[in-house]
């Protein structure tokens, strides 16, 4: 017993030795790390690929900033997702993607939501009464100090001059999905999420459209992580640049960048 306790142990060590990404490498399905705002539509494709291929993939959703410091930690993912470049660049420089993969897979515009069970586009106007329409309650957001959806929210809204009249007045949350959740429960009358989260919600209604110009273009760059070969991580980063792949995004509301395989793969 003592003997087979020691082997035990030293399995455990080899293996500790050896390092996360090379056991998920050889025994563990693919992890691919994506911006909370990919949920659904990420899943959709996951789905697609699995049932075309028998491969699997699985996904981590959570705010670019989270992911991005899960990966210079050492996390095991072989892609990465962003919903911003800032974080994407972070990631490269700490020299943890392969830079010849990097592409700009997606765009996205951001817009004012209110619970659906309400008539506050009526009462709203436009985004200059904002303030005043909130009355007691907070603008959720994704936190601007790391958010992507955030950052993008407080460029836009100090463009339009809106930011110090509802600064003090936010409930900044960890990613852009829980923003939207805060609307969606009545929790706050209003939220700057994605275009596609809104649309993808029977919770609330859209209010208004951000300007574009109002704030740096909303991308989100793709790229394959360093490590260990995977074959499962390639096809799939291959997959979601595809046909397929492009005309799920495109019916979820995203931009696909770059490429013109849109129409073809959609019937348009």
């Amino acid at each position: 017993m003592l003997r087979l306790r020691c082997i035990a142990i030293a399995i455990v060590g080899v293996l500790l030795t050896i390092g996360p990404q090379a056991v998920s490498a050889r025994e563990g399905p693919t992890l691919v790390f994506a911006a909370a705002s990919l949920t659904g539509v990420l899943q959709q494709a996951i789905e697609v690929f699995e049932a075309e291929t028998g491969r699997r993939v699985v996904p981590s959703f959570a705010a670019s900033s989270a992911l991005a410091q899960q990966i210079v930690s050492g996390a095991p993912a072989r892609i990465f997702l962003s919903a911003n470049v800032r974080w994407m660049d972070h990631v490269e420089q700490a020299g943890l993607i392969r830079p010849e993969t990097r592409i700009d897979l997606l765009g996205n515009r951001l817009v004012l939501v209110a619970p659906a069970d309400g008539n506050a586009s009526a009462v709203l106007g436009d985004l200059s009464a904002l303030p005043n329409h909130l009355g007691d309650g907070r603008l959720a957001i994704g936190d601007p100090a790391h958010v992507p959806a955030g950052l993008y929210t407080r460029q836009a809204l100090e463009q339009l001059g809106l930011w110090s009249a509802v600064e003090s007045r936010l409930a900044p949350m960890a990613d852009v999905r829980r923003a939207l959740f805060l609307v969606e429960r009545g929790e706050a009358p209003f939220g700057i999420v994605y275009a596609t989260d809104a649309a993808a919600s029977d919770g609330v209604e859209m209010v208004a459209a951000l300007p574009e110009d109002a704030h740096s273009p909303i991308v989100y760059p793709a790229a394959l992580l360093a490590g260990p070969e995977d074959p499962v991580a390639v096809a799939f980063f291959d997959f979601v640049q595809g046909p397929t792949a492009s005309c799920i995004f495109d019916r979820a509301g995203f931009s696909v960048l770059g490429r013109d395989v849109v129409a073809v793969a959609c019937g348009e």
